[in-house]
């Protein structure tokens, strides 16, 4: 895939390396030269100029790119101008890193297909993470829902997901099972699936009831 990163900070700069680790074709734009020379080994391409100017984002042809992400730090107008622009040009997906609660809904008011809020999606996850212990991941879905990596309770051990009856009891689909010994997943495991304490499950449910479900594990 062919990405963008404009802003080289601390957060575009990790999201740039770790896209060009994993092979895929990455140009950084960032007005500061020193950020510009310390990426160049990092990235297929880099280039020093200022992002929100119309006309220096369409000589760079990012139309073609199949993500852009705008990354520019404080600098808040700069960052709504940019996705704007991006905008205008009809680049297919626009990633905008948000520093507040307003300048999310600025971003995607201006055309940002995905805004990111790093302090407050990392806050979230961490503070469920640590509320409900059995829970390894949490993915949040809309409308009050989500899937959640969980170590089985005790109580779940030796049980087959019959006898378990999540979804009849509290509206939980069990939608698969990543065991460990040996390592495999078990995609929509059967209802004859006896759970082991090496186990991950992965489930989906509203929020109310696995937490619930947390809590009494």
């Amino acid at each position: 895939m062919k990405f963008a990163v404009i802003g080289l900070g601390s957060f575009g700069g990790h999201f740039a390396k770790t896209l060009y680790e994993n092979g895929h074709e990455v140009l950084a734009v960032d007005s500061d030269k020193d950020r510009i020379e310390e990426m160049k080994t990092y990235v297929s391409h880099a280039v020093n100029m200022e992002a929100a100017v119309k006309e220096n984002l369409e000589a760079l042809g990012l139309e073609e790119m199949d993500v852009v992400l705008v990354s520019l730090g404080p600098n808040m107008e700069a960052s709504i101008l940019t996705v704007l622009y991006l905008h205008e040009m009809r680049v297919k997906r626009i990633l905008a890193k948000a520093l507040s609660e307003d300048h999310l809904k600025i971003l995607e008011s201006v055309g940002a297909t995905e805004v990111i809020y790093p302090e407050r999606d990392m806050a979230i996850k961490t503070a469920l993470r640590l509320s409900n212990p059995n829970v390894l991941e949490y993915l949040p879905l809309p409308s009050g829902f989500s899937i959640q990596e969980i170590a089985p309770p005790e109580k779940f051990i030796g049980k087959s997901i019959r006898e378990l009856d999540l979804r009849n009891r509290l509206g939980i689909l069990v939608i698969a099972i990543r065991e460990l010994v040996p390592e495999k997943i078990n995609l929509s495991p059967s209802a004859d699936f006896v759970i082991k304490d090496s186990d991950i499950m992965v489930i989906l449910g509203e929020d109310a009831q696995l937490s619930k479900l947390a809590k009494s594990g």
